[in-house]
């Protein structure tokens, strides 16, 4: 699609496709990161220094190109992680000056922008290494001025732009031997690269998801050859200095009258305490990235201008043991999973979430059943369901997660899991049960998928627990240590003991309609202290069929089912 002016709203959509697609491709870029020593990993730090300037612009409205650009500008300086994150930030700092008259950009300015972030990325580090983000970003952006001079189609020039930046890419294990050695390109440049390629997909009006960048290729490549990260090629006793610090100073007028801030003088004299430093200061603030054996003399010097803020300090040596040791772990899995490659799948599988051993068991009991440990007080991450979906050899897998507060981590690990991935989005254990028992292995994934839910909707959910302080909610007085009686979701009453809280509950829940209680109790509660709840459902519910679970998990006494 021909392009011949760029406004703001196009920006806007080019950065917020280079976040979705950065955060894709971080753990690819993570895999290549070996320069100059493993502070951390390279797309991670990418990804959380772009997503901060990308969620810093949609916190203003205005399309303007150059407002565009100076408020995600300041957003990846406030955010920036790491080298390569500073780095970064500085690239799209000097587009960000280069554009700050201008409401839209031809062709030719916007090349030139390019140009202006590379020079004050430039700027930004004490010494410059070829080989790395920097020389990628250079090559690409004078081969977009050279375009730009003979088009007006700033599609054309970020097509060229992009092929040159994968080019130089390409280029970069001949500039730096530690790269060759080991058979990667830069992390940083690959970071850069797909950033690029999410610009032109929005300016081609191409759909994301078809981009696939060349990481995908070189990660492969890292695997196939040398069966471990980039980083496992280095020696945690090779790292000299030990500590990634970061840091930001903001100014204070009254230590500044005392102590002036050089900016020259000031990188001299971290220089001497550490390596891969970069300064980057505005009127307000200096950003800080520097590898230093101690980091307290840098805080302490740091002080005499002003207040520390957003201080960061990592053990590179004991992050650097740490991949080791995963990629290890890793390669026992592959190997594991490669002897068993030839079992056939299952139809499917679940991942459910509970906490007490009770529960687990039931759950597992019901079917190919991974349980994560986890519920209100211990939310499991994104990760760890990822995992839990990948322990399944299914072709698909439906995730229960049992909470709210675990919802929208299961919906991130349907994303990125390699699995067929359906989340039944149960919000409570007796949700999780009637979904489980609504399942049936003759229908397909759609249909068992809408028969769940429509289970999980036919149960009411109740729990008893206890109060840790005082409060009032809904007009109900609170005190601590008081049981509270809580049916869907809502606070209904309190008593003095877990017993009467129960009694309120079932009272709360059971209509003339209902046919079917069951009562999951708790860790803390006896089995004589349960009969005594059942007997009270069949003096005055006779109608209804009781079912006791032991469920022996924390926090809630009784959790309570009616059907």
């Amino acid at each position: 699609m021909v392009l011949n002016e760029l406004d703001g709203k196009y920006l806007r959509q080019m950065i917020y496709q280079a976040a979705s697609h950065l955060s894709q491709n971080k753990e690819k870029i993570n895999a290549l990161n070996v320069f100059p020593v493993p502070d951390g990993d390279t797309g991670t730090n990418m990804d959380l220094t772009f997503s901060s300037g990308a969620n810093e612009i949609k916190k203003h409205a205005k399309n303007e190109i150059k407002d565009i650009a100076s408020h995600f500008a300041k957003g990846l300086l406030m955010g920036a992680r790491g080298n390569s994150g500073v780095i970064l930030s500085q690239l799209f700092r000097g587009f960000s000056k280069a554009v700050e008259a201008k409401d839209v950009l031809h062709s030719l300015e916007f090349a030139q922008a390019l140009e202006k972030g590379v020079e004050t990325a430039y700027k930004a580090v004490i010494k410059p290494v070829e080989g790395t983000i920097l020389t990628v970003a250079k090559d690409a952006a004078k081969k977009a001025v050279s375009t730009a001079k003979n088009t007006n189609d700033i599609t054309e020039v970020m097509k060229e732009t992009v092929a040159e930046a994968k080019a130089s890419l390409s280029r970069t294990p001949q500039l730096l031997p530690v790269l060759k050695e080991v058979g990667v390109v830069d992390s940083g440049g690959q970071g850069l690269v797909v950033i690029y390629e999410a610009f032109l997909a929005v300016l081609e009006g191409k759909d994301i998801a078809d981009v696939e960048t060349d990481a995908v290729s070189m990660e492969e490549m890292i695997r196939a050859e040398h069966h471990k990260n980039a980083q496992s090629h280095i020696h945690t006793d090779d790292i000299e200095f030990g500590y990634c610090t970061e840091f930001m100073i903001h100014f204070r007028d009254s230590k500044l009258k005392e102590q002036p801030f050089e900016e020259e003088a000031f990188r001299n004299k971290l220089s001497k305490l550490g390596d891969s430093l970069l300064v980057v200061a505005d009127d307000e603030l200096v950003k800080v990235h520097i590898h230093s054996e101690y980091p307290g003399e840098l805080l302490t010097y740091a002080q005499r201008y002003g207040e520390l803020i957003n201080i960061k300090i990592d053990n590179m040596r004991e992050q650097h043991s740490s991949i080791v040791q995963r990629e290890e772990a890793a390669n026992v899995k592959k190997a594991n999973t490669e002897a068993n490659i030839e079992k056939e799948k299952e139809r499917f599988g679940f991942v459910t979430v509970a906490a007490g051993k009770g529960l687990v068991e039931l759950f597992k009991g019901l079917g190919n059943t991974e349980v994560i440990f986890g519920g209100q007080t211990m939310n499991p991450s994104t990760e760890d369901i990822v995992q839990a979906i990948e322990k399944i050899n299914a072709e698909t897998v439906f995730v229960l997660p049992n909470n709210g507060n675990i919802m929208m981590a299961a919906e991130q690990a349907a994303k990125v899991a390699s699995s067929h991935v359906k989340i039944i989005p149960t919000k409570t254990i007796p949700q999780g049960i009637a979904a489980l028992f609504a399942f049936n292995p003759d229908l397909d994934d759609k249909m068992n998928e809408k028969a769940m839910k429509a289970a999980m909707s036919n149960v009411k959910s109740g729990q008893v627990t206890y109060a840790v302080r005082d409060t009032a909610i809904d007009r109900i007085q609170i005190k601590e240590n008081d049981f509270l009686s809580i049916s869907e979701g809502k606070i209904v009453s309190t008593a003095p003991t877990s017993e009467e809280a129960a009694k309120n509950l079932l009272n709360e829940m059971i209509t003339d309609d209902n046919e079917l209680v069951t009562i999951i109790y708790g860790e803390n509660i006896s089995e004589a202290e349960t009969e005594v709840l059942e007997e009270y459902i069949n003096e005055n519910f006779s109608f209804m069929d009781v079912e006791i679970q032991n469920g022996m998990q924390p926090v809630y006494s009784y959790i309570i089912a009616v059907e």
